[in-house]
């Protein structure tokens, strides 16, 4: 069937399959609370995959057409869902071989609790600027910072969001990220010179951030028990584990090979084998307790480390709270994440399939006068795609390919572009449950999405302050010398 057989979907057609999935997605939420990304959010999205497709189908696509884009939609994200499992397995192997357990002994030895979420926030964007990588950060420093937070009596949504946080500044303003070179090829502007740019909008949201999470560390009581705690917490961490400042070094080797740009695939499990190997030397107590054996042999020992790959490790240190702190990881934990991630995916390709993304853009488009209109459009239809597709890299092509031209003919720089696409796109990624980032972030935090999401200054503050720069006209860079043509017509969208 050719594209000039199928018909034009209306704009009903296009918001049908959202206002369902926002309704189910309210109704999963009430229903389950946190339990809702394990399984009700998957049914959503399938469901209103089915509905997309049944329009789909109406219009004229055949049913093997939308399969092939489900599945191509899908294929999409299989990079992700690698890493994803690799991080699983970075994860289990860090813990068993005293890594992850060494970061907490220390961080709860040096961290002033009433200074943490600060701390906590800055530690992470100095890490992900030097590396690029917001998703490297949150499994290893993350991770170790989240148990911090734990031992000390801390708010485990408020440490989250500072984690969040202070990831995806770094990542936004460093050279080395994805996200950040994928958006100024898409726009058609420079990296640096973007890179330039979003400090006007990156460094003032870091700043708010980094004074609220101060005022709330300042102002908060640290709780008397989680003071009391450290010291068993210290004793219990030093009881399972072999603590030692040799287990930072396959930290920082993962941090080399990122600054090193090499891709973040080989990188994590290439550290997931470093784990495995520093648990082989350093903790043969520790293998020796998951093996239930006295003096396991090298059969057993070989099995308990291959294990911990893909099921991670179990603790029964006597203590609730350090058990939780201590057990996990292996690809097995990031399985739920990974049938998010695919349900997700599926339904944004039908809606892009089916022509209703762009029927929504059209009609936003419409309604676009001047810049600021313009800007704003671009940052609603970026959080829109990361809502409806799921995976932040379409949220920033898909409104990149859509949008650039008319930038071109309202005489704006191409920089002015590709700096909404990242204030509107990457960073609101990690505030959505079932998007990659969001779903992630979850799994590797182990704090869900909805109970950070009110915390993550940074991603929060960033794409409302690019909005008032829009408006007041601030570091709007226009084209020079002009275009010729600068009439706003939609015929591109309407072919």
């Amino acid at each position: 069937m050719t594209e000039s057989r199928l018909r034009r979907p209306s704009l009903l057609d296009a918001l049908f399959p959202i206002l369902v999935l926002i309704s189910l997605l309210a109704a999963a939420v009430y229903l389950y609370g946190d339990d809702a990304s394990y399984g009700p959010n998957q049914v959503a999205l399938l469901f209103c995959a089915g509905l997309a497709s049944l329009i789909g189908l109406k219009n004229g696509l055949s049913w093997r057409e939308i399969e092939t884009a489900m599945v191509q939609g899908i294929s999409v994200a299989l990079g992700a869902i690698l890493i994803l499992l690799s991080v699983g397995a970075l994860i289990g192997t860090w813990r068993l071989a005293g890594i992850v357990p060494s970061l907490i002994y220390f961080g709860l030895e040096l961290m002033n609790p009433s200074l943490f979420y600060a701390a906590a926030c800055l530690i992470c964007a100095v890490i992900a600027l030097s590396i690029g990588s917001s998703w490297t950060v949150a499994a290893t420093v993350g991770v170790a910072l989240i148990g911090v937070a734990s031992g000390l009596g801390l708010s485990l949504p408020v440490a989250a969001g500072a984690v969040v946080s202070g990831a995806y500044f770094g990542d936004k303003i460093s050279p080395l990220s994805e996200t950040t070179n994928l958006a100024p090829a898409v726009a058609g502007s420079e990296l640096f010179e973007h890179i330039r740019l979003m400090l006007w909008t990156t460094v003032p949201s870091i700043v708010i951030a980094l004074l609220i999470f101060l005022v709330m560390g300042l102002s908060t009581d640290i709780p008397e028990a989680g003071e009391d705690r450290i010291a068993p917490l210290l004793a219990g961490l030093e009881s399972q584990f072999h603590i030692s400042m040799v287990h930072l070094v396959p930290l920082g080797l993962l941090l080399f090979m990122a600054l090193k740009r090499m891709p973040a695939l080989p990188a994590i499990f290439i550290g997931a084998l470093v784990g495995g190997v520093w648990a082989l030397l350093f903790q043969q107590d520790a293998i020796a307790v998951q093996a239930g054996v006295e003096n396991p042999d090298w059969a057993l020992t070989l099995q308990v480390i291959w294990q911990t790959f893909f099921a991670g490790i179990t603790v029964d240190a006597g203590d609730a709270a350090l058990n939780d702190l201590l057990s996990g990881g292996g690809m097995a934990s990031m399985m739920n994440t990974v049938w998010l991630i695919m349900c997700a995916m599926a339904f944004g390709a039908v809606m892009e399939k089916a022509g209703l993304l762009a029927r929504l853009i059209e009609g936003l488009l419409g309604m676009v006068k001047g810049a600021a209109g313009l800007i704003t459009a671009t940052l609603a239809t970026c959080f829109g795609s990361n809502i409806l597709t799921a995976d932040q890299y379409i949220s920033i092509i898909m409104p990149g390919r859509m949008f650039r031209e008319e930038y071109e003919r309202q005489g704006l720089a191409p920089v002015n572009l590709s700096r909404a696409l990242e204030d509107g796109g990457t960073i609101t990624s990690p505030l959505i449950p079932w998007n990659t980032c969001g779903a992630y972030m979850q799994s590797v935090l182990l704090v869900p999405v909805t109970d950070y999401l009110f915390f993550a200054f940074f991603n929060l503050v960033n794409p409302v302050l690019a909005l008032a720069y829009a408006w007041l006209g601030i570091k709007v860079l226009r084209l020079s010398p002009p275009p010729k043509n600068q009439s706003d017509t939609l015929q591109e969208l309407r072919r």
